[in-house]
C-alpha cells in the first residue's frame, strides 16, 4: 500500500492509499519540481530543472531539459524503475516532455508521463 503525494484524507478520514502507478508518478514529478537545496535532510535531492524557466526556448533548452530530467529520475528512482526515453519537444515558449519509463516489478508494462511548461519567449 501506497499513500498518495501530497497527503491527503479519503472518504474515511484516513490517508489516502493510491495504486502503483499513481504513487510512481508523484515520485517522478517530486523528483522533478524539487530544487536541489529545498529539503533541508537531502541538499542534493531534485532536477533543477526549474532553472530552466527562463531560458530562452528552443533546441539548447529542449536538450538541457532532457538530460536533467533523465538524470535526476534515473540517480533518484533507478531502484523502483528504468527510464526507457525522455523527450522534450520545443514550441515557441512551450516545453513538452515525455518520460517513458518501466517499473521495476514483475509483470509491469511501460508508462508514460507527459509534462508541458512554459520557458521564456
Amino acid at each position: 500500500m501506497h499513500f498518495g503525494f501530497p497527503l491527503r484524507l479519503d472518504a474515511r478520514g484516513r490517508l489516502a492509499a493510491v495504486d502503483d502507478e499513481e504513487y510512481l508518478r508523484g515520485l517522478v514529478e517530486a523528483v522533478l519540481f524539487t530544487r536541489p537545496g529545498e529539503r533541508v535532510n537531502r541538499p542534493d535531492f531534485g532536477s533543477g530543472v526549474d532553472r530552466l524557466v527562463f531560458a530562452p526556448s528552443g533546441d539548447e533548452l529542449a536538450g538541457a531539459t532532457q538530460s536533467l530530467v533523465h538524470a535526476a529520475v534515473q540517480q533518484w528512482l533507478s531502484d523502483l524503475l528504468h527510464v526507457q526515453e525522455v523527450r522534450v519537444e520545443a514550441r515557441d515558449a512551450v516545453l513538452d516532455v515525455t518520460i517513458r519509463y518501466t517499473p521495476l516489478r514483475q509483470d509491469s508494462k511501460q508508462r508514460v508521463l507527459r509534462l508541458t511548461g512554459r520557458g521564456a519567449p
